[in-house]
């Protein structure tokens, strides 16, 4: 009994599995390791985009200038947000340095704005979501594989109870599972990828849905700013 519950544990199922099924279990196991390499990098990430986002959000509404607040995250900051304020503050400051702003020209003023916003956002959104490909093929491939590793060994398995001529438990237990054993592997990469997948892909859209909120609000000081700019304009007229 013992050297039969010694051929049950995961090293031995390994060992004396059929080659094509040991492939199949090498392949499973290095993308188990991919994935975990990907949900590890993108919790780091999430985490720390989402605190400097919470904290450059507090200083936007502490009540401080935006151009204070520009001139402290740097001329290239690494974070999207104090980048999208330097584009709107770089394309007023701009337009302001030519004079005072017709209308016209503030409504131009206001869809360059928006086209540079929007080109980083979306920028931003790839970024976020590069490396979600990989979690979504090993959690849609790695079940499947499995199985057809299970099936190949099975196939194998009855093949040499065939020829043992023994159809006895212990016979027939350790074949079987040797071969199952690839779909465990097979789950036991999926499932994680696939928490994770779903997971990052809801986070990768409330950070883009924050971009854009933030965008809005961008927008919207530079129209009121161009408010006050087109009046003073009309009142020297």
């Amino acid at each position: 009994m013992t050297a039969d519950a010694s051929m049950m544990n995961p090293v031995s199922l390994f060992m004396e599995a059929d080659l094509v099924v040991k492939a199949i279990m090498i392949g499973l196991a290095i993308a188990s390791l991919w994935s975990w390499a990907v949900i590890i990098d993108k919790a780091i990430k999430f985490a720390g985009l989402n605190s400097q986002a919470t904290a450059f959000e507090r200083a936007v509404g502490s009540g401080r200038s935006l151009e204070e607040i520009a001139a402290q995250a740097g001329p290239d900051p690494a974070h999207p947000l104090p980048r999208m304020l330097l584009i709107a503050l770089t394309d007023w400051r701009e337009a302001r340095g030519r004079g005072a702003l017709t209308e016209n020209q503030g409504n131009m003023l206001m869809a360059r704005i928006d086209r540079a916003l929007d080109s980083l956002i979306a920028r931003e959104s790839q970024r976020v979501e590069a490396g979600l490909g990989v979690l979504s093929v090993v959690a849609t491939s790695s079940p499947f594989i499995g199985l057809f590793g299970t099936v190949w060994g099975i196939m194998n398995a009855f093949g040499r109870i065939a020829e043992a001529g023994n159809t006895n438990l212990t016979t027939v237990a350790p074949a079987i599972a040797e071969a199952l054993f690839a779909t465990a592997i097979g789950l036991a990469a999926a499932i994680p990828a696939y928490i994770a997948y779903n997971k990052f892909s809801i986070d990768a859209g409330k950070f883009t849905g924050r971009l854009e909120s933030f965008a809005d609000d961008l927008q919207a000081a530079v129209a009121r700013r161009l408010g006050g700019s087109v009046g003073s304009s009309a009142r020297e007229v």
